[in-house]
């Protein structure tokens, strides 16, 4: 069984060898999104912003692989500073609904680019 590539232009391009996300079977795995805008390349400021944009970024390439935000099966959170897990939360309710995916939130020593936020996760097709 091949893998299929699944990649859009509303999301930033990958920064390393990696891609958007792949699709293997009935599972797509979601690669890592900071808050890059991907007209610029650049990361938005602050940690409001790059939460909004990480989701806005992860729902481009949900749309891209021909599903909805609520097919996310597991989602996973990587923070510089866990206080902001709170914020997280409140700003996840905006783009996702009930029922929500199954998460971890991690605390980490930093991210690419000095992001403050990163998200990744996958769908599973029935």
């Amino acid at each position: 069984m091949s893998k299929l590539v699944i990649s859009t232009s509303d999301a930033p391009q990958a920064i390393g060898t990696y891609s958007q996300a792949i699709r293997k079977g009935n599972i797509i795995f979601l690669s890592g999104q900071i808050g890059l805008d991907p007209k610029t390349m650049n990361l938005v400021e602050g940690i409001e912003a790059q939460i909004h944009q990480v989701f806005k970024n992860m729902h481009a390439v949900i749309k891209a692989a021909d599903c909805s935000p609520a097919d996310i099966t597991k989602l996973n959170i990587f923070l510089t500073d866990l206080a902001n897990f709170a914020l997280v939360n409140e700003i996840m309710r905006e783009y996702f609904t009930e029922p929500f995916p199954a998460r971890a939130a991690v605390g980490v020593a930093s991210l690419p680019k000095g992001a403050l936020v990163e998200a990744d996760g996958f769908i599973v097709i029935d």
